[in-house]
């Protein structure tokens, strides 16, 4: 049993590990940039390490600064959350050879998932569905498009170490492919390092449905349902329920024994999203996230269980404590990504919180490092808080997110509040009835600046 882990994290989800690290009986410690000083989550862990200055380059992405602090602290295992360092193959590695123990898969396995094209290919031969498209890396212009005639407009370049909607240019007819090649190209060298790209047939009104597996690393893994997370904006998502609206128990299953029959024959260990495009009834595999995902609340309140303890419990080499016959969905889930931004163009908001009510009651659940007089800085992402609601069905789950967005405060800077009254107002949202670039069209329409 471990005694200390690190959380090489910040914000909400470093909250979020510190919670589940305590009702453990296992000690915390936050690391922390100058900036982030008088973080909430510097406050809650029962220790603290300063490892730089507020850029993230030189603090929350510093290997050598999370090894010392553990190192000085005596942590003897250290959890990545989500974003920074939680999939980074090297980072892994250099925890591995410290003797250090990561809250998460294999170097390998974070290796593989993260390039694109690898993925693929071994998701195919694990038997996963894949959206048609190129053989690995395309390397010029004659071959993009020789590929794009043969599978047929529109299509989607993609750069292999791409992420976060980075390197994702879609060709709608040939004439477009030259332009979107190269952009595709030089946005994955300019923020990856890689210019290296692949192509896949673009489908034009998929949803985004994601499985949550997770694996004993043992060859023992389980499903966990699915999330609908089709309301994206710029391939960033903003609201995100489970069980998804458009699957049938019949569909579920299926998709999710093959899910987690894949990441059980490599062994995979901890949590994992596989990520599908879903359209006419059929599922294409787009990538996996070696790690937990933003979202992950929506199916811990369908399910009962708490994926961040079992993500320690396994690392510590324990067995999963529960099987696949003992989950079972209960009720319907939420979740909406309330950033510090201002409508309608969305533009980080930062500043000092003169007041902030999270709401609450039944079924209803704010995970945030917010409090009253806290500053938020400008070094980081915008997202400061995630409304989660829980409901017997879909309808009463919306009912209680309108109910608890109304109760929700956050004075001080402009949020993204304003904009979920506004689509829970929308039919297509009441009934479930959109795809992933319904919100795209919607914001032209009513949030044009």
């Amino acid at each position: 049993m471990f005694d200390k882990i690190l959380i090489a994290n910040r914000g909400e989800i470093a909250l979020r590990v510190i919670r589940a690290a305590r009702e453990m009986g296992i000690k915390s410690v936050a690391v922390h940039s100058t900036a982030d000083a008088d973080a909430m989550h510097v406050r809650m862990a029962d220790e603290s390490v300063c490892i730089g200055p507020p850029s993230s380059i030189n603090s929350y992405l510093s290997i050598p600064a999370i090894i010392s602090a553990c190192e000085i602290t005596g942590a003897q295992a250290i959890h990545p959350g989500y974003g920074f360092l939680s999939e980074n193959a090297n980072f892994v590695q250099i925890v591995e050879d410290h003797g250090l123990t990561f809250i998460g898969p294999t170097a390998q396995h974070i290796r593989t998932m993260g390039d694109k094209i690898t993925a693929k290919d071994t998701m195919k031969e694990l038997g996963v569905p894949c959206v048609p498209g190129s053989d690995g890396g395309v390397p010029d212009l004659e071959t993009a498009q020789k590929i794009g005639a043969d599978i047929g407009y529109p299509v989607i370049i993609k750069a292999t170490a791409g992420g976060g909607g980075k390197g994702m240019k879609v060709a709608n007819t040939a004439a477009d492919m030259e332009m979107a090649f190269r952009t595709a190209r030089a946005e994955g060298k300019s923020n990856f390092g890689n210019d290296e790209v692949y192509i896949e047939k673009y489908l034009t009104t998929p949803r985004h449905i994601e499985i949550q597996v997770f694996g004993d690393g043992k060859g023992k893994a389980v499903h966990l349902g699915e999330r609908d997370c089709s309301l994206q904006r710029r391939h960033q998502k903003v609201f995100e329920e489970a069980p998804g609206p458009s699957i049938s128990p019949e569909e579920r299953a299926k998709i999710g024994k093959i899910c987690a029959d894949a990441v059980a024959n490599i062994n995979y260990i901890g949590a994992g999203t596989i990520e599908f495009l879903y359209e006419n009834g059929e599922f294409f595999f787009i990538e996996m996230n070696t790690r937990l995902q933003v979202e992950h609340p929506v199916t811990e309140a369908i399910f009962g269980v708490d994926l961040v303890r079992e993500q320690i419990r396994v690392a510590e080499g324990l067995q999963m404590s529960f099987s696949q016959d003992d989950l079972t969905i209960n009720g319907h889930a939420i979740e909406v990504r309330i950033n510090a931004e201002k409508l309608p163009n969305f533009a980080p908001c930062p500043g000092r919180i003169t007041q902030y009510h999270a709401p609450g009651g039944l079924g209803v659940r704010m995970d945030s490092a917010l409090y009253d007089g806290y500053s938020i800085p400008p070094y980081y992402d915008s997202l400061i808080g995630k409304l989660i609601v829980h409901g017997r069905d879909r309808n009463e789950a919306i009912a209680r997110l309108s109910r608890a967005l109304g109760e929700l405060i956050v004075d001080g800077v402009d949020t993204t509040v304003p904009l979920f009254h506004a689509l829970l107002a929308e039919a297509d949202v009441q009934s479930g009835n959109y795809n992933i670039h319904w919100l795209e069209r919607w914001l032209d329409d009513n949030l044009a600046s």
